[in-house]
């Protein structure tokens, strides 16, 4: 793991063998993160949808579906107004009488009243124009374990293959666990003894007090419980014998992550590192360039294979292409071996750009069944890793291979093309003398049509000059006119005449 951070965002790198399988990335002052908890009340019940918008202090509406409640919805939003209220002062659950499971077919509205006070843990983050997603079936994540309120089932990771010691520690965490929580035992508690599980309960015990203190001192909407840090998570989640070396580039977040390693594996502390080398971190180790070969459109495989990956609003499509160098004796042989090469490319690639929801794959037409059933199985291997909710389905009749894959953060995409900086690829282009009226008349427009908006307006660096040039400058000659100031932005990034709108929640003011 290789991890580079900077004042105003963190970037962790994951790296199997040198190659690069994950990119993450975390602003410092983001607010929102997968499994935060929050003190949320329904602002707005739609039965049609039979999904509720929530209010958690975002700017834009949360949504929870009614399948998104859980079994528990009654006893938690019992346990919320009690503790609110204050008339639920224990700690824990020991005293706490649950409510019956609320059905899987029922409507939101008999549920929720507007205005109702839950707890909420976000499930999503916000995606493009949709705000967060959330869900009521409460989890704490630990190192070993997962803490479920309001139940007494203890389910064990499927991933632990062992009959025996799935009994083991089914045994084991049913002696142990709280009155009132249920527990899920990860992968990562395979073999560990009592103590190490008991420990993992405890804190997460602590936890949950916290969360109690924090909710009898709030009013909605408001975060509860913050969920750890994206570098802590991943380390919590994926960490494991396998793991050989924990790079960073920063001081205090090298001291940080010792501290957090101290507490969840010491045995692992001997493998963290900073970095002190003049080169930039990301280079020394050759991030950045698997980063501008991985994330175009074409992959290039090592034989000369390659997969095109397109996207589109309702599913992802991957393409794969034998390259000049395929073999041409045999060509159902040559087909399976682009075939497994591509599978391999395509598990990394699904990781690396975090691509979730339906994705088709076309591979090379094979004849053989058995060629069909091994490349199915192969495809189950290599994603094994994959961390993600997936399912694969077989190829089809077609040739194509069905798979979808869980989405809880935005896609990670990197623009690695360029295309002519004028003309965008069209061939045509707008006389320059025009740029400035063209921004004119879209400042009429966007004040004529939304006047109370502050406006944010982002253009290329030499625009930038134009329009601050002078006394009175074009901008203060703007101020004169619409008494609003329009306040700019340089960026180098942009051609000499794109320029984007912006309003004061930094959302793009489309025009078009």
């Amino acid at each position: 793991m290789v991890i580079k951070s900077s004042p105003s965002e963190v970037e962790i790198a994951l790296l199997e063998g040198s190659r690069l399988v994950e990119i993450h990335r975390q602003k410092t002052n983001n607010n929102s993160t997968v499994g935060d908890i929050f003190l949320g009340s329904a602002k707005k019940l739609m039965p049609g949808l039979n999904a509720g918008f929530m209010d958690i202090g975002h700017r834009k509406d949360a949504f929870l579906h009614y399948t998104d409640l859980g079994p528990q919805i009654k006893s938690l939003i019992k346990y919320t107004n009690a503790v609110v209220r204050g008339s639920y002062n224990s700690p824990l659950l020991d005293n706490f009488e649950l409510e019956p499971d609320n059905p899987k077919t029922g409507k939101i509205d008999q549920v929720f009243d507007k205005n109702t006070f839950v707890l909420v843990q976000v499930l999503k983050e916000p995606i493009s124009t949709k705000g967060p997603r959330l869900s009521c079936e409460i989890t704490i994540p630990g190192r070993y374990v997962v803490l479920t309120p309001f139940s007494e089932i203890v389910a064990v990771s499927k991933k632990i293959s062992s009959p025996d010691e799935r009994k083991r520690l089914k045994v084991l965490v049913e002696s142990i666990k709280p009155k009132n929580f249920g527990v899920i035992v990860r992968t990562a508690a395979e073999g560990k003894k009592v103590a190490d599980l008991h420990n993992d309960i405890r804190e997460l015990e602590e936890k949950w007090k916290t969360m109690f203190q924090q909710l009898k001192q709030t009013k909605a909407p408001e975060k509860i419980l913050s969920e750890i840090d994206k570098t802590s998570s991943i380390l919590r989640d994926i960490l494991n014998d396998n793991f050989n070396k924990i790079i960073v580039d920063d001081k205090d977040m090298y001291q940080s992550l010792k501290e957090y390693l101290q507490t969840i594996a010491p045995d692992k502390v001997k493998i963290l590192q900073q970095y002190k080398g003049s080169r930039h971190i990301f280079d020394q180790f050759d991030v950045n360039r698997q980063i501008k070969a991985s994330f175009g459109k074409t992959s290039t495989m090592s034989t000369g294979a390659y997969v095109v990956i397109e996207h589109t609003e309702a599913m992802h499509v991957i393409d794969v292409n034998s390259g000049p160098k395929m073999q041409r004796k045999d060509q159902e042989d040559a087909a399976m071996a682009v075939n497994l090469e591509a599978a391999e490319e395509i598990a990394r690639q699904l990781r690396l750009r975090d691509i979730g929801g339906l994705i088709i794959i076309d591979f090379i037409d094979m004849r053989t069944s058995e060629n069909k059933v091994s490349l199915y199985n192969k495809m189950k291997d290599f994603m094994e890793s994959d961390r993600a909710q997936h399912t694969i389905l077989p190829l089809s009749k077609f040739g194509l291979m069905q798979i979808t894959r869980q989405r809880t953060r935005p896609e990670v995409n990197i623009d690695t093309t360029e295309l002519c900086p004028a003309c965008q690829g069209s061939g045509k282009v707008n006389p320059s003398i025009l740029v400035i009226d063209n921004i004119q008349r879209d400042i009429n427009y966007i004040i004529h049509s939304r006047p109370k908006s502050r406006i944010k307006l982002e253009v290329n660096q030499f625009i930038y000059a134009y329009l601050k040039n002078g006394w009175p400058s074009v901008q203060m000659k703007w101020y004169f006119k619409y008494n609003k100031w329009i306040h700019l932005v340089s960026s180098s990034d942009f051609h000499l005449f794109e320029y984007r709108f912006f309003d004061e929640a930094d959302d793009e003011i489309r025009l078009s």
